[in-house]
């Protein structure tokens, strides 16, 4: 199964016509050029090429919307179609991605009491009371930053990406909700988070008077690490190396893919897919070239699986 998606992020902010595919020597430029145009293109070529080919079993195009939200696009996917092996044709500059991080979001709902601001003796301030747990996810931060290192993948982190709180001027707010993201590595997953936070959580509510809370887990991603040592990932070097005349270089990734679902499903899978710049940013551009070689790859790992 080759897997690439469709959706892109927003045109707003583009340096130029962000739909106009605008060619400069190797460079092809617009927004999803890099991310991840190009490797649709290639995964419809490769396939149609493979498929003149005498080859057994069934070649998968997966070309999936919603990877740059929820992924429901390779969700959805994976919960009518079964493959032996996966390629995730995300960019990686011709380089073979062998792990990434996941995520955990949370939610922490700092609770205080509603009062007119003139009865201080009346009213609590959760606002007040969420600075203490903004002080101690900030020194969890630190702690996970000089904790041992993955060798793809460094150390996990966390931080407060949003925080709301209050009414208005003339009342203590009865909560402040602050919005927490965790960024896991292979091991760890939502309950370990929930353990991280609770625990600094409930030192506070211990030495802190009126500190209350909720902690309310959202969304979870897990983290994704290849088998260095199985067939597939071997074939996938191999031909890297024959296509290219190097050998294949492997990385990790800080950010999430479409891999971990592959893998959640006890589906071989590596990333793999072109070169160039500007995903997310205000001018994008893949390289041509890379893409025929990711092309060139393709064919050849599809044959090589399908012998």
């Amino acid at each position: 199964m080759l897997n690439g998606h469709l959706d892109t992020v927003t045109l707003a902010g583009y340096d130029g016509d962000p739909l106009d595919p605008r060619i400069e020597g190797d460079r092809l430029f617009g927004r999803g050029s890099f991310d991840m145009k190009s490797g649709v293109a290639a995964i419809m070529i490769a396939a149609a090429e493979a498929a003149t080919r005498p080859h057994r079993g069934d070649i998968i195009l997966a070309l999936v919307a919603d990877e740059e939200y929820a992924s429901e696009g390779t969700a959805e996917v994976l919960r009518s179609f079964r493959s032996d092996a996966a390629i995730v044709v995300e960019p990686s500059d011709l380089q073979v991605t062998m792990a990434h991080k996941g995520f955990v979001w949370a939610d922490v709902v700092i609770e205080g009491r509603a009062w007119h601001g003139s009865r201080p003796d009346l009213g609590i301030d959760a606002i007040a009371k969420a600075g203490h747990f903004l002080v101690a996810l900030d020194a969890l931060a630190s702690d996970l930053a000089a904790a041992p290192s993955h060798p793809l993948l460094g150390t996990p982190s966390v931080h407060a990406s949003m925080i709301s709180g209050g009414e208005e001027l003339s009342s203590y707010p009865a909560e402040c909700r602050i919005a927490v993201e965790y960024r896991t590595l292979p091991g760890q997953n939502a309950e370990t988070v929930e353990q991280d936070l609770r625990q600094i959580l409930d030192a506070i509510a211990g030495r802190v008077p009126d500190f209350a809370y909720r902690l309310e887990m959202g969304l979870e991603r897990s983290p994704f690490q290849a088998d260095r040592e199985s067939g597939f990932t071997q074939s996938t070097l191999r031909i890297i190396e024959e296509v290219t005349g190097a050998p294949a270089v492997m990385r990790g990734e800080p950010f999430w893919t479409d891999c971990a679902l592959y893998a959640d499903a006890g589906i071989p899978v590596l990333l793999f897919g072109a070169a160039g710049d500007g995903a997310h940013a205000a001018t994008e551009w893949v390289s041509l070239a890379s893409v025929e070689t990711v092309v060139e790859v393709l064919k050849r790992l599809i044959l090589d699986i399908c012998a």
